[in-house]
């Protein structure tokens, strides 16, 4: 990893840089054991304090991911040495369930980039269109992984759904799990994972149909569908939750936006900068 070091971080040491990321101590063990560790270009440690705009270099473990390359590009979003936002196609998965498969995104994003390792940091349902965060190395990945889990990392989605009248703002609160008469189905159930669902706003974008902007807390499978059902409200084109004949869900990953944990810069990235 290779970044310089913003204002937020003047006088720290590396250590406590990656302290308040919240590393895990082993990966902080090994790094304190590093001799490849550079500032500006000069050997260091962990221990080391830096200023605002000292390059550092950061030696990040030489895992490599298993998927296949597909041979055809991913659409790139945003992309910088330890990360990507990159562009989910519908009907495509997110990532293969067999390593055989070879055309799923991370088949495509492992073609498309220039690292060996590559591994999503939430998914997205095969039907959803839109963005998902790649990282690029494994301590990266723990990072944005943490970031996830604790809501540092936005995530907007856009819904249709049937309706006659606006739907006010609400945060759905109910539990998901596995839905025990069908095995691709989640539902609303006590024994379920909790998983939080916010509805941000509404407007009629046509008769009948209701546009939701939603943010969500957790990331189960197929939250947003399984809530928005359950309020009596289903995605439109979602054949598993609604009455759809068709499945052309009317859902999509709208917008990610946080701060990047390295540079503290704030990553912004919707469809509409597509």
């Amino acid at each position: 990893m290779n970044f310089n070091i913003s204002t937020n971080f003047n006088n720290y040491t590396l250590r406590e840089i990656f302290q308040s990321l919240k590393l895990p101590k082993k990966d902080l063990h090994q790094l304190n054991m590093s001799k490849d560790i550079t500032i500006n270009h000069q050997p260091a440690k962990l221990t080391d304090k830096v200023v605002t705009g000292d390059e550092v270099y950061i030696p990040t473990p030489t895992e490599k991911s298993n998927y296949l390359p597909s041979y055809r590009y991913a659409q790139i979003s945003y992309e910088d040495d330890d990360l990507a936002i990159v562009m989910k196609p519908k009907g495509v998965k997110t990532h293969p369930n067999d390593l055989k498969e070879s055309n799923t995104l991370m088949n495509h994003v492992i073609y498309t980039i220039n690292s060996d390792y590559a591994e999503p940091i939430h998914r997205l349902d095969q039907e959803t269109v839109g963005l998902l965060i790649i990282a690029k190395n494994p301590l990266m990945k723990k990072i944005l992984d943490r970031m996830l889990e604790e809501n540092e990392i936005n995530r907007i989605y856009k819904a249709n759904v049937k309706a006659l009248l606006p739907i006010k703002p609400q945060t759905i609160d109910k539990p998901i799990g596995k839905d025990k008469f069908h095995p691709n189905k989640r539902r609303v159930s006590n024994t379920g994972q909790r998983a939080v669902t916010h509805i941000l706003s509404s407007k009629m974008i046509k008769e009948g149909v209701c546009q939701l902007d939603i943010k969500l807390d957790t990331g189960r499978t197929h939250q947003i569908r399984v809530h928005l059902a359950e309020i009596g409200h289903p995605v439109l084109g979602d054949p598993l939750y609604g009455d759809s004949t068709l499945r052309q869900l009317e859902l999509n990953s709208y917008k990610i936006e946080f701060t990047h944990p390295l540079t503290q810069e704030l990553i912004s990235v919707s469809l509409d900068d597509e």
